[in-house]
């Protein structure tokens, strides 16, 4: 491929991102001015400059939509954090400690309030803010030799305790703290995590 070809295709992937990012954002605004059941795809392609056809290449449901607005900038500082974990981290501290970090601060009331709105809404986001379990098979992949299935199998493990904590956190009747429902979740996956930490070399460890 040239150059100009290389640059054309940057451009093209640079276009879409862009108009995934105005579709996700006039979603989320719309839903927010007059509240989910009052918003249509027609009301989104319109305020983002495009065609519905065009949306539906993009989103599958208003709900997917409005998430992605939602739990983008949280999804990209979780992958950020995880991808500054090296060899000589202890997982049984580092992983926790960055989910904690990261996914600890507790969205404000607006937020709360619209994913609490409908049912599939809440899901919807729930699933859009745990999508990192590729990140943290990466980080826990050097660490497993040649076994393919742990990583996936320990990732999937982490974002799971991290959809129950956000789940409960956000139907919860009382005021619990989301730092304590993410340490508790995660707290029976410490053994894994240790033994992880004991498939390092020694002088590593």
């Amino acid at each position: 491929m040239s150059t100009i070809d290389d640059e054309e295709a940057g451009l093209r992937t640079r276009k879409k991102l862009e108009t995934r990012a105005a579709l996700s954002a006039a979603a989320l605004r719309l839903a927010q001015e007059h509240g989910l059941d009052n918003v249509r795809v027609d009301d989104i392609a319109a305020a983002a400059n495009v065609s519905p056809r065009t949306y539906n290449n993009y989103f599958s449901s208003r709900e997917q939509a409005i998430c992605v607005a939602l739990a983008t900038e949280r999804t990209l500082r979780a992958g950020a954090a995880l991808r500054a974990i090296t060899m000589d981290d202890r997982l049984e501290q580092a992983l926790p400690r960055t989910i904690i970090d990261v996914y600890g601060e507790e969205p404000d009331t607006a937020t709360v309030e619209l994913v609490n709105s409908a049912p599939a809404l809440r899901r919807e986001y729930v699933q859009t803010l745990v999508a990192i379990d590729n990140r943290l098979a990466e980080v826990i992949a050097p660490r497993t030799g040649s076994d393919s299935l742990a990583p996936r199998v320990i990732a999937a493990a982490i974002t799971n305790a991290l959809r129950i904590a956000m789940e409960d956190w956000l139907a919860a009747e009382t005021s619990v703290a989301l730092t304590d429902l993410l340490s508790g979740c995660l707290a029976p996956l410490f053994p894994a995590l240790h033994a992880l930490d004991h498939n390092l070399p020694k002088g590593r460890r």
